[in-house]
């Protein structure tokens, strides 16, 4: 899972990412792409968030979670429920899969990983879409990479992974 939120919790504001954080998107697609080939599962919402040139996100398998059945598009893949998402992308090769949002894919998944991605951003109040609850109690922190603001990046950030004690899938 790769998350990035501010440190009230929150993910998004409208339909799109509540800052600019150019650090924090190339690590988003060097993470996601991988070595291999890798899948992104998101939500519908999130799908129609993506900008015109970056949807699909290039050089992975786009895994479109939504309750309607009668959703398609050519350039992913729709799945029903989580367990389908991850068919789908074991089925197509996929080495991993990343959960990408939104806030109830976020929820969906929070069981089912062992491993989150957290850029937190160093604000407030960003906007109105939260990161669901998550007890953070048989999880393990380790600070990969601190950032100051500059001309690329609106905010100071801190880039973690979260690591999930004696999981077991």
């Amino acid at each position: 899972m790769i998350v990035a939120m501010d440190e009230d919790g929150r993910i998004g504001k409208g339909n799109g990412l509540p800052w600019r954080l150019a650090a924090d998107m190339a690590r988003f697609k060097r993470l996601t792409e991988g070595d291999g080939f890798n899948a992104v599962i998101m939500g519908r919402k999130t799908w129609d968030s993506l900008p015109d040139g970056f949807r699909p996100l290039p050089e992975r398998l786009n895994i479109v979670m939504s309750r309607h059945t009668d959703w398609a598009n050519e350039e992913a893949e729709t799945a029903l429920y989580p367990g389908r998402a991850i068919e789908i992308a074991y089925a197509d090769g996929c080495e991993e899969c990343w959960v990408i949002g939104g806030a109830q894919i976020y929820g969906m998944y929070l069981d089912r990983v062992d491993e989150i991605h957290v850029t937190t951003v160093h604000t407030t109040g960003s906007g109105e879409v939260s990161f669901p609850k998550w007890d953070k109690s048989g999880w393990t922190e380790e600070t990969i990479e601190s950032l100051d603001a500059d001309d690329g990046n609106e905010h100071s950030t801190r880039y973690s992974i979260w690591t999930r004690s004696g999981f077991k899938g």
